[in-house]
Formats: structure tokens, sequence, C-alpha cells
């Protein structure tokens, strides 16, 4: 047996990828189905056939659909960390920049008040 400590993490993500597969399969069969319902005059034979290259293909498209979705959400992510750093760089640069405004103004108080 493998000694190394279990990633819950990961192994709850692949779960979900498993589960998320196996209910667009399931959703690729149904649709599957519907569509070749229409078709009245098809063999069993041909259903069958047709129905499963439907389901692979519903797949297939959703597969694309899901890296794509990845990859814009790590593009997005970029961005926003690039528009977070530049915003936080102004924070801290204002407040520096109060800061220092506040402590010279103090000092020319104390001076005013002190003869």
């Amino acid at each position: 047996m493998d000694e190394r400590p279990v990633d819950a993490g990961a192994l709850i993500n692949e779960l979900e990828g498993h589960l998320l597969i196996e209910a667009t399969r399931g959703e690729g069969r149904a649709e599957a189905g519907r569509f070749t319902r229409q078709f009245g005059w098809l063999t069993d034979s041909q259903r069958v056939e047709i129905e499963e290259r439907f389901a692979e293909a519903y797949v297939a498209l959703a597969g694309v659909s899901w890296r794509r979705t990845v990859q814009r959400g790590a593009e997005l992510r970029g961005e926003y960390e690039g528009a977070y750093r530049v915003l936080r760089r102004r924070l801290v640069a204002g407040w520096l920049v109060g800061m220092g405004l506040l402590s010279a103004v103090g000092v020319v108080v104390l001076s005013l008040v002190r003869p």
C-alpha cells in the first residue's frame, strides 16, 4: 500500500469530474433518444448507432466547452490579479502619502505650539 497521505481535495475533484462526465453522458443519451425519435423510418440498429454517435459527439462538445471555460477562467484570473496588484499598490502609496502629510502637518502644528 502507498504510504503517501491522501489529498482529499484532489480526490473530491476527481470524483466530481467522474460524476460530471457521467451526468453529461446521461444527458447525451437522453438528447440522442429525443433526436432519433423524429425519424420513425430508422431501423432499430440504425437508431442505436445514431444515438451512440450523437451521445459521443455530445460528450466531446461538452469537453471542448469545459476546456474553453477553464482557459477563460485562467485568463480572467490573471487579469483580475493584475488589476488587484495595481489597486493595492495605489492604496499603499496613497496611505504612505497620507501618513507623510499627516506627519508633516503634525510637525508644523507642534512647531507653532512650542515657541
